[in-house]
């Protein structure tokens, strides 16, 4: 039988994006095998979206929903997603309905010969600021980590849990899970996926509240992937 999947969706003040949501991921996952559960995490909001979190899990069993008590930010919201579930396969979406839970099957089967597929908006519609912002992380990025991923801040994901193995939970992980994963020694894999406008809610990410935090971070992956350990080549004696 396939591995079951938790879809972790990190949301904060998306109330109006909450029941779209349970909708399309149940909608995507009909003719797809794996058991599969949504889990919302709730980061803090302050209107009504634990209540649509709640109504979403009374209309459908495989919904559930977890909240922070105070708002701790995208990353603590991925990261309790993940040590709140516990199946062997893992998904992650944003939680504005930009991504396309469509996408998921697609990424889904990747899987059957990589550890970590990540797509990477093609067509992304974003504002030009936005855009030109990515593009300069990503050469920083490519830069500083030797590291040619074209779209890590994209947020749909389908992975092995056994992926994460050597992970840590920090603020900014969310932006360089692809790259934390593939230091590891694990397969990553790129693949082009859908990118909607926004059509409800109100976006929480600008470009100059991100940037100082950013170019922090860099410099500690920089610093932890010179450091980490690489696999090294084992003997073991014969079996008796």
């Amino acid at each position: 039988m396939p591995d079951a999947i938790s879809i972790i969706v990190p949301v904060f003040e998306e109330a109006d994006n909450v029941q779209p949501m349970a909708h399309e991921v149940a909608a995507a996952f009909a003719a797809v095998p794996n058991d599969w559960e949504l889990v919302f995490v709730d980061d803090g909001s302050r209107d009504a979206t634990w209540a649509k979190i709640t109504e979403a899990a009374r209309a459908n069993p495989r919904v559930r929903g977890v909240r922070h008590t105070r708002n701790a930010g995208q990353s603590a919201a991925l990261w309790t997603g993940i040590q709140q579930s516990n199946r062997p396969l893992i998904a992650t979406l944003d939680g504005d309905l930009q991504n396309d839970p469509a996408d998921l099957p697609r990424l889904l089967q990747e899987l059957e010969t990589c550890d970590f597929a990540c797509g990477w908006r093609a067509n992304r519609q974003d504002s030009w600021l936005r855009k030109v912002s990515s593009r300069l992380a990503r050469w920083a990025r490519s830069t500083a980590l030797n590291a040619e991923f074209r779209d890590t801040g994209c947020a749909l994901r389908v992975f092995r849990r056994a992926a994460l193995e050597g992970v840590f939970g920090f603020n900014g992980l969310h932006r360089f899970l692809p790259i934390l994963v593939a230091g590891g020694g694990f397969r990553v894999r790129e693949i082009p996926v859908n990118h909607r406008a926004r059509v409800a809610g109100v976006s929480k990410y600008g470009v100059w509240n991100r940037l100082g935090r950013g170019l922090y971070d860099l410099v500690a992956i920089a610093w932890y992937q010179r450091r980490r350990f690489k696999a090294v080549p084992l003997e073991r004696t014969p079996a008796a």
